[in-house]
């Protein structure tokens, strides 16, 4: 996969992602990142990147014209994606698609945001990460990035751990333990200690099920919406 980051700080990146997992798939040419910094587009000599709202208004907007060349001097194929508050809701089934991409293009905004135009002149998937404000986009995009490159093949160890994590099947992940078996009057369930596969399983499918059901209801009934329909079938 090539990933494309229009940035107005490109010395932010690799940031997160030239380390761990993603360090390695990067260093190992797994993944490609291609770092591009949008003030290099501006029309003056003072690499001018944004302006003052037309109406009025505190902040100012990234400039069109600006942003516009560098989407034209940058972007090829793929998804084309802009962080925003008003965007949809990055969910781990938009994540499994995106890792399916060969490229990915983000845009990084900045101050009030982008001129509203860009949008007409360019198909921009507009993304929120979550329900708050973020100083710009590059913490978002590198977010985004290391969930999407964690499900390209032969970068995790053991691709069967994606199957037990939080969201996968709309179900929170269970709870999980390691030695020491006691510690501080705090003993690991049993039935992990028990050797008998089906009861671990069982155990580990009721707790999933049970910490869905009180931290996050909504994913609880997706999960019984999906297991209904697959019963329809």
């Amino acid at each position: 996969m090539k990933a494309n980051v229009l940035t107005l700080f490109p010395e932010m990146f690799p940031g997160i992602l030239g380390h761990s997992l993603t360090g390695k798939a990067l260093a190992s040419n797994q993944w490609h990142l291609n770092v591009v910094n949008i003030r290099e587009f501006a029309n003056d000599k003072y690499g001018t990147v944004d302006d003052s709202p037309f109406g009025g208004g505190a902040g100012m907007v990234m400039k069109v014209d600006v942003l516009d060349r560098a989407l034209s001097n940058t972007y090829q194929t793929g998804p084309l994606v802009y962080f925003s508050p008003r965007g949809k809701r990055l969910t781990q089934s938009r994540v499994e698609d995106l890792a399916k991409e060969k490229e990915i293009t983000l845009i990084c905004g900045h101050f009030e945001g982008v001129d509203e135009r860009i949008f007409s002149l360019w198909n921009i998937e507009e993304v929120s990460i979550g329900d708050y404000i973020l100083s710009g986009g590059e913490g978002a995009a590198q977010i985004l990035l290391d969930s999407v490159i964690r499900l390209i093949p032969n970068v995790l160890g053991n691709p069967e751990s994606i199957k037990e994590e939080s969201f996968y099947n709309s179900l929170l992940e269970y709870p999980q333990y390691t030695r020491p078996q006691s510690y501080k009057g705090q003993e690991v369930p049993e039935v992990l200690t028990s050797g008998h596969h089906k009861k671990i399983k069982d155990w580990q499918k009721e707790q999933a099920l049970k910490i869905t059901q009180e931290r996050r209801p909504d994913l609880y009934e997706t999960y019984k919406q999906n297991i209904k329909e697959r019963i329809n079938k």
